[in-house]
């Protein structure tokens, strides 16, 4: 990120207050949700997604514990569903595993090509207000294990795995749950990133923490307005914004092929 204009620092900033914003108002998101507008940016996988893991597992954590202290049934494993999240990482382990063997060996356009045609397909759901959603053990399974797969490949998982874990996990403890999962699974894929050698970037965390800090505490308000109301028009217009965006990066990426 040393060669950027001062242009293209300024849209990252304020990509990084949008990316806080969604993952504290939603519990996901911040990757799925940011990464095609970085891409736009930079394109290059490698060099973003070290700075949103290392976020995620600083505001992820943060939030937990800030929650867990003020919860008043600590008999109930606080806002923490940890049986289900136990067998969720089960699950998923493998696949995450080879998701992050297929991130450091893939060229940095075929990675944003699958990322774009990933996100596209969220993209498409969430206009037709039709999410992914799971009916069987199986799907379960499947789902879980392809979420963890894409997360390994890119952390932009999230919506596979919510569509099973929305469905077996109470709503009030479903975000702090994820949460922990998503720490988890990005702990993984940070230790992946110091073993293989690849630039954590950590010079720019001095300047993004502020950015990803402002969003992230006006996703809070959300996060409470949102779960007393009806957020399917907000995912229609995140939709169409997503759909436009990513098919913008895919033909960018394939004339540049």
């Amino acid at each position: 990120m040393t060669d950027l204009t001062l242009t293209q620092y300024l849209l990252i900033g304020l990509i990084f207050v949008w990316s806080g914003f969604v993952r504290s108002g939603l519990g996901f998101g911040g990757a799925v949700l940011s990464l095609p507008f970085l891409l736009l940016v930079h394109d290059d996988p490698l060099v973003f997604l070290p700075l949103i893991a290392a976020h995620l597992l600083l505001f992820s954590s943060l939030t937990v514990f800030l929650n867990n202290r003020a919860a008043s049934r600590p008999a109930d494993g606080g806002t923490v569903d940890w049986r289900y999240l136990g067998h969720m990482l089960a699950v998923m382990i493998v696949p995450k595993l080879i998701g992050v063997f297929g991130l450091l060996t893939l060229p940095a356009n075929v990675m944003s090509m699958i990322i774009f045609v990933i996100v596209s397909g969220y993209a498409v759901s969430y206009i037709l207000n039709r999410p992914f959603r799971s009916n069987s053990r199986l799907v379960d399974t499947l789902f879980l294990m392809l979420g963890g797969y894409i997360s390994g490949t890119s952390l932009i998982g999230a919506p596979l795995i919510i569509a099973v874990a929305a469905q077996h996990i109470a709503k009030e403890k479903l975000r702090d749950t994820l949460f922990v999962l998503w720490f988890v699974l990005v702990a993984i894929k940070m230790a992946a990133f110091v073993w293989a050698g690849v630039d954590l970037q950590l010079i720019h965390h001095l300047w993004l923490l502020p950015c990803v800090t402002v969003g992230h505490l006006i996703g809070l308000r959300f996060h409470n307005r949102m779960l007393a109301g009806d957020s399917s028009r907000f995912f229609r217009v995140l939709g169409i914004t997503l759909l436009s965006v990513s098919s913008i990066g895919l033909l960018k990426v394939l004339l540049d092929w």
